[in-house]
């Protein structure tokens, strides 16, 4: 039997980087002692290899005169929670670390910007159009896996059924693509989309032919907000899972130009406009 990955996981990262920050300037030896504790220890909890309980948080939070409540109580609940009960804990040996992290980050944002500069982004893919992306893409992947990542990226949707607030801007060259398998995906696909777009906590806009590639030129990229005191969290794709970054001038660099091509997409309800001019050719 395989066993389990020893990196951990990205919500006690999270704790931890969100702990080291309140510490500020303080030495980490002397932070230690204000808890009784070896400094190899809070060493450990602030990269995240060693679990806190949400009475320490309180505690370490109380000594290091934290003077924010809400935060420390939203840590404290982050860090109480148990390890290996999301539905992503299945996955966690047969991806990689990267995309495992992403899904987490992304199942906990109550608010995500995405863009894709080719294809339907992988929150709004109907179930057809994620196998022909997953089975048909150019690197080799077995059926199993291939399996695997199908399943993945359709358990991922349920965010949008979670009240999380979703942004996406999605290329209208996507909407010409051609199948080999026929145009009964495509036409899937948009009604996904048109649905979508009737969802109280989705906006859904289309970039037009006519933007010029300068826009989205960049890659994909998602960009997450999350309660209170989590920093945002900003990704761009790759065939790993995507690099992610809480880096306040990167995070703001990437929100500038989402906010960019947002400006020059078609509005909301242009978009559904266009969406069921495709539909209607594609049944003509």
């Amino acid at each position: 039997m395989a066993q389990k990955r020893a990196i951990p996981t990205m919500r006690r990262r999270r704790v931890g980087g969100q702990l080291r920050t309140w510490r500020g300037d303080m030495k980490a030896g002397d932070a230690a002692r204000l808890m009784g504790w070896e400094s190899a220890r809070l060493s450990r909890i602030e990269r995240g290899t060693y679990r806190i309980s949400g009475d320490d948080v309180h505690k370490l939070c109380g000594k290091l005169g934290v003077d924010d409540p809400d935060g420390v109580a939203e840590v404290a609940r982050a860090a109480e929670e148990p390890i290996g009960t999301s539905w992503w804990s299945a996955y966690a040996d047969r991806i990689g670390q990267q995309y495992l992290d992403f899904i987490e980050l992304e199942a906990e944002a109550t608010s995500i910007q995405i863009q894709h500069p080719v294809i339907i982004p992988g929150l709004l893919q109907s179930p057809g159009y994620v196998r022909e992306m997953i089975t048909q893409r150019p690197t080799a992947v077995s059926p199993q896996h291939a399996e695997v990542l199908v399943a993945i990226r359709l358990a991922r949707q349920a965010v949008l059924s979670s009240g999380t607030e979703v942004h996406a801007l999605v290329p209208e060259m996507a909407l010409q693509a051609v199948f080999g398998s026929g145009r009964a995906i495509l036409r899937d696909q948009i009604h996904r989309l048109l649905d979508a777009s009737e969802m109280p906590n989705v906006k859904l806009q289309l970039i037009p032919l006519t933007t010029h590639p300068t826009y989205g030129a960049n890659g994909a990229m998602t960009i997450m907000s999350y309660k209170h005191p989590w920093a945002k969290v900003a990704s761009v794709d790759s065939p790993t899972g995507g690099n992610h970054t809480e880096d306040v001038d990167k995070v703001g660099f990437l929100e500038t130009e989402f906010a960019a091509i947002s400006s020059i997409a078609l509005p909301v309800d242009k978009t559904r406009d266009r969406l069921a001019e495709y539909l209607e050719g594609l049944h003509t």
